[in-house]
C-alpha cells in the first residue's frame, strides 16, 4: 500500500440567499487524499466553489483510469468535487461570506471542516482572506477557481465591476495572484479554474466596455467571464512553463442540472426544465471533469477537461478543445494586463517570450 503524505487544500464556493449572491465560500483542506497515490508527496490544495450544497447521499464511483472517485445522486457538483475530497480525509476550511450557512455546511460534511470568510465579488475580501491563508500555510499545492454566477440581472461587484465578470473572472484572478508566491516552490502544484460551454456563446472579450456599462447582455456577460477563465488559464500556464513546478489547468461541467441557472431568463429555463432530463447530467458527473483535472497524475498544463459525450454536454471526463477564440495569445496577454490592472494584484510570473 502506497502511504501519501497529507494533502492540503482551498476551496472556493457560494451558500446562496434568496437573491443568489450570498456567501462565497472557500475550503481550506488537508489531506490523505487516494487520488494523490502516483504522486507520493505533501499536497495543499487551493480552490472555489459555487452554490454549496451538502445534503446529498453520496455513493462511491470508480474508474480504472482514475482511482477511487466519489458520486452521488442530488446535490451541486461543486459540492461533490469538495466532499469527494474531504471524505477522502481532507481538514476542510470553508472560506464563506455568509459564515452561519457555512457553519451549517461544514456540520454536514463528514471530516474534520472549518469556516472563514471571503466574498469573491469584493477585492478587500478577497485580500483579507489570502492574507488570512499566508498567515497559516507556507506552501499551497492546488488552486481550485470554481466558483461562479451565471445569467445574473445587471448588477456589480463591491468593486463596480459587471457582476459575472467581476466574480468568475477577477476575483479568481486575483485570489490566484495573491496565492501563487506560495505554490512555485512545489513541484507539481496545480491551478485549476472551471469554465463553460457558454464560452461558446456570444462570448468576446469586450476591451471597449468590460463591464457592460453601455447596454447589458446576461448571456454574453456570462460568455465573458468563461472565456477570460479560458484565457487566464492559457496565459498563466505560458508564463508557469519556464518554472517547472507548477502547471494551470481548466475543466467544465458541461450541461448539469443544478441551480445555477435559476438566474437565466424564463425564455431559456423553462426549456431547459422540458428538455433537462436529455440534454443535462447529474451534478455528481458535472463534477468529474473538475475532479480529473485536480488529481488526475497525468494532466499536463494548459490542458482543458470537460464530459467526453456528444458537445460535451455528458459523459465521463475527457480532454477538451475550447474555441478558436480562446487560443488567441494576444488577446490573452491583453486581458492579463487589463485584469492586473483593474483589481491592483500582480503576478510573480513574467510575461513569457513564447507563442
Amino acid at each position: 500500500m502506497t502511504t501519501v503524505a497529507p494533502v492540503r487544500a482551498v476551496v472556493g464556493s457560494r451558500v446562496s440567499d434568496t437573491h443568489g449572491q450570498d456567501g462565497k465560500v472557500s475550503h481550506l483542506i488537508q489531506a490523505e487524499s487516494a487520488a494523490r497515490h502516483a504522486l507520493s508527496k505533501e499536497w495543499e490544495i487551493v480552490g472555489s466553489f459555487e452554490d454549496l450544497d451538502v445534503s446529498a447521499e453520496i455513493a462511491p464511483w470508480k474508474r480504472p483510469d482514475l482511482g477511487p472517485w466519489l458520486t452521488d445522486r442530488q446535490g451541486e457538483w461543486d459540492a461533490m468535487v469538495a466532499r469527494a475530497l474531504a471524505e477522502r480525509g481532507a481538514s476542510v476550511v470553508l472560506a464563506v461570506r455568509n459564515v452561519e450557512k457555512g457553519e451549517q455546511a461544514a456540520a454536514r460534511i463528514s471530516g474534520e471542516v472549518t469556516v472563514q470568510a471571503l466574498d469573491l465579488t469584493s477585492l478587500d475580501s478577497v485580500r483579507a482572506a489570502a492574507q488570512a491563508l499566508r498567515s497559516r500555510y507556507d506552501r499551497i499545492d492546488m488552486l481550485i477557481n470554481n466558483a461562479g454566477v451565471m445569467y445574473t440581472p445587471k448588477q456589480t461587484t463591491t468593486d463596480g465591476f459587471e457582476m459575472q465578470f467581476g466574480t468568475n473572472h477577477l476575483g479568481h484572478l486575483a485570489l490566484t495572484g495573491l496565492l501563487l508566491d506560495l505554490m512555485l516552490p512545489v513541484p507539481g502544484s496545480r491551478v485549476v479554474t472551471v469554465s463553460s460551454t457558454g464560452h461558446r456563446i456570444r462570448a468576446a472579450i469586450h476591451f471597449d466596455d468590460l463591464q457592460w456599462e453601455r447596454s447589458y447582455s446576461r448571456a454574453g456577460a456570462y460568455g465573458q467571464s468563461k472565456l477570460a477563465n479560458l484565457m487566464f488559464t492559457y496565459e498563466l500556464q505560458r508564463r508557469l512553463a519556464s518554472h517547472g513546478t507548477t502547471v494551470a489547468v481548466a475543466a467544465h461541467p458541461g450541461l448539469s442540472s443544478t441551480e445555477l441557472v435559476r438566474n437565466s431568463p424564463a425564455a431559456i429555463r423553462l426549456p431547459l426544465t422540458w428538455l433537462a432530463p436529455l440534454v443535462t447530467q447529474t451534478p455528481a458527473m458535472g463534477a468529474l471533469p473538475t475532479l480529473r483535472a485536480a488529481a488526475d497524475p497525468a494532466v499536463l498544463g494548459g490542458q482543458y477537461y470537460g464530459p467526453g459525450g456528444r458537445l460535451e454536454f455528458k459523459g465521463h471526463p475527457q480532454l477538451a478543445t475550447s474555441s478558436a477564440q480562446s487560443y488567441e495569445t494576444a488577446v490573452q496577454q491583453r486581458l492579463w494586463a487589463v485584469s492586473e490592472d483593474l483589481t491592483g494584484v500582480m503576478f510573480p510570473v513574467a510575461q513569457s517570450q513564447q507563442n
